[in-house]
């Protein structure tokens, strides 16, 4: 394909200073970035600048999976299952799975956040989406990586403010194991 797409809706034209199509739908505009081609290279003078990416490396846990899975029956249950069915799908050896993890590993290590606020924000994100499997995950993970009570149950209330009353079953499950982790 050569030139500008446009998905949106009727061609306005480009933008003058940055060689973007602007198209019309109904009444808002849509941005497209110009496509070079071999007869149109790139705009280079307006090139994003290069940004430093911080060092991205493990988080430090205070405490083993293991040493959680003796704390509390909950997260003894949930680790196990985890681990049986987790091989389960090692055994399909399916690429694009791989890549996945290797995707969400990544996310959650050390970076410009720390992975204790990462952990929070999934926890957060758990809650609203209603994954019981997640929200223990996530909680496991923060309380591994030394979050109080009081931040997980802080991320907690955002999440039943973003996620409405429909979380609060799952808001009742996480405090279970809240208790059992925190004695």
């Amino acid at each position: 394909m050569r030139g500008s797409l446009s998905t949106c809706g009727d061609r306005v034209g480009p933008h003058p200073e940055f060689g973007v199509v602007r198209s019309r739908t109904s009444s808002r505009f849509c941005y497209h970035l110009r496509m070079s081609t071999l007869d149109q290279p790139a705009i280079a003078e307006h090139a994003a600048p290069e940004r430093s990416v911080p060092e991205r490396k493990e988080p430090t846990y205070v405490f083993t999976e293991k040493a959680v899975a003796e704390k509390s029956e909950i997260a003894r249950r949930f680790i196990d299952t985890r681990l049986r069915l987790n091989a389960n799908v090692d055994k399909a050896n399916n690429f694009l799975l791989k890549r996945f993890y290797n995707l969400d590993h990544n996310t959650y290590l050390e970076g410009t956040l720390p992975a204790k606020t990462k952990e929070l924000m999934g926890l957060v994100a758990s809650t609203c989406l209603r994954c019981d499997d997640c929200i223990f995950y996530h909680t496991i993970q923060a309380y591994r990586l030394g979050v109080t009570r009081a931040e997980q149950e802080e991320s907690l209330n955002v999440a039943l403010v973003v996620g409405g009353s429909i979380v609060v079953p799952h808001l009742r499950r996480a405090y279970e194991l809240l208790e059992e982790l925190y004695r």
